[in-house]
């Protein structure tokens, strides 16, 4: 078994992952609640002129209210928003595995970098077929690229891990 000492970092950077993962899924469920309050906070709010210079208020005045008329007249497809929160938190569970024992389910570092790295031709492709602004895309591309970041250190620091286990 390795020390305290040796999964600590691995441990840290696991548990900020696991923290962003609950964290997009709790917050995808309130969604309308959240761009109603975003849509209304924002124009007098201190990022008010660079909402305006870059389009986000109107941007996000299109989805409050597209999401406000789906919301009133098919709210059966925020179904889809939950299963979506729902999965973010069943995918944070599945990290705990390499926080207990980071050589044993290594794999599992791997799938999230490999999902990570989904991340960007998704966002790209799929956002360009549903007429998602490019800036837009380019923040969603974010969450593969700073995702991977953690993941690819405690991949590097379990490897390690793995050597040391082999060599003794």
């Amino acid at each position: 078994m390795h020390s305290l000492a040796e999964i600590r970092p691995i441990r840290f950077w696991l548990g900020l992952f696991i923290a962003g993962l609950i964290l997009s899924g709790l917050t995808a469920f309130p969604l309308q609640l959240e761009l109603n309050w975003l849509s209304g906070a924002l124009p007098s709010g201190p990022l008010a002129g660079l909402a305006t210079s870059t389009h986000l208020q109107s941007w996000l005045e299109r989805v409050t209210e597209a999401l406000n008329d789906t919301h009133s007249r098919y709210p059966f497809l925020a179904y889809g928003a939950d299963w979506l929160a729902f999965a973010h938190l069943v995918i944070a569970v599945a990290f705990l595995g390499p926080y207990r024992d980071p050589v044993r389910n290594k794999w599992i570092l791997e799938f999230g970098l490999i999902a990570c790295a989904g991340v960007i031709p998704l966002a790209l492709i799929a956002g360009q077929v549903r007429g998602i602004p490019f800036g837009w895309r380019l923040i969603d591309c974010s969450f593969g690229v700073f995702g991977s970041i953690p993941l690819l250190l405690c991949l590097r620091w379990t490897r390690a891990l793995e050597k040391r286990q082999a060599e003794s």
